[in-house]
This record gives structure tokens, sequence and C-alpha cells, in this order.
């Protein structure tokens, strides 16, 4: 599907520059940013809505982890230890 997009001479020019130097097409490097952008904003959707449903969750049943908690959990999780999850509490 073919789209145009209306961009100011600088930022042409930039685009240009790097496509150079890279040794791609402007095409291809605005093709690649825009993906990258999609990918990107995906991902931080998702990780809204997790936390929107992690909130709602929370507000009907209360149950919760300390942040001391987490951060042990997690700390035993970067030295490599095989750990549960720890359970949650109101």
């Amino acid at each position: 599907m073919a789209t145009s997009v209306k961009l100011d001479d600088e930022l042409k020019s930039r685009i240009q520059h790097l496509a150079d130097v890279r040794q791609r097409s402007a095409h291809w490097i605005m093709r690649e940013a825009i993906r990258d952008y999609v990918e990107r904003e995906e991902k931080r959707e998702l990780i809204k809505e997790d936390a929107l449903r992690a909130w709602q969750t929370y507000q009907e049943n209360g149950l919760h982890m300390t942040l001391e908690e987490a951060d042990t959990w997690l700390a035993r999780l970067e030295a490599g230890e095989d750990v549960e999850l720890p359970d949650c509490h109101a």
C-alpha cells in the first residue's frame, strides 16, 4: 500500500544523510523507522493494558506483595536462583 507523508526539508535531509551513510534507500530508512515505532508503541499499549488489569484485580481482591518482597524475589532470580513467585497477601 502506497502512503505519502509530508516531511519538512530538514528531516528529509537527515533521512537522506542516514540512508547514504547506511547505504540504504531513504524509503528503507523510513519504513524501518515506522516499523520500529509501531512495534514499540504496541508493546507500550500491552504493558499499559496489563497494568490496568492488575490495578483492577488489586481493587477487587486487595492481594499484593510489598516492594521489599518483590525486590528480594527479583534479586534472587537475578542471582540465578530458581525461586517461586512469593504469595500475595491482603
